[in-house]
């Protein structure tokens, strides 16, 4: 991409609720919970990418259209293959620095931790081990509200 190395990247993953038509990725996923992601990412982060099940890694200012995929119903190989596409697009991509943060369940972030790993100087799942309520509770208070 030929941008400067960003000294924290964080990772969001997608979420079914989403808008009926093409929008900027980072505006076509409209849950309460990914909306206070996307904040999250912007205030903590100088650049954010979501995990999408359709498309990999993309970029929050991509044009794309609606999808229904989810890897919460895929087999451990199909989330397995689909890691290892995401993994490719980190290298292509050269993304790497001092932080990663992952704000993903677990079938859409444990095949790429390791990778993370030896990009990042300190990889974090900051909700990790939270269900759905507790996790939309520490974003709000996270972001001041």
């Amino acid at each position: 991409m030929g941008e400067k190395m960003a000294t924290r990247v964080t990772f969001v993953s997608c979420v079914k609720t989403k808008s009926a038509t093409p929008e900027l990725a980072e505006y076509l996923y409209i849950s309460p919970w990914f909306r206070m992601a996307r904040e999250w990412a912007r205030r903590n982060s100088e650049r954010w990418f979501i995990l999408s099940a359709e498309y990999g890694i993309i970029e929050p200012s991509k044009l794309i259209a609606p999808y229904e995929r989810t890897l919460n119903a895929s087999s451990v190989e199909d989330r397995y293959n689909w890691s290892q596409r995401v993994i490719e697009q980190i290298v292509e991509w050269d993304l790497r620095g001092q932080w990663a943060y992952v704000l993903a369940g677990e079938s859409y972030r444990r095949f790429l931790i390791e990778t993370l790993g030896q990009r990042f100087d300190r990889v974090r799942v900051p909700m990790e081990g939270l269900m759905m309520g507790q996790q939309l509770s520490w974003m709000k208070n996270e972001l001041g509200g």
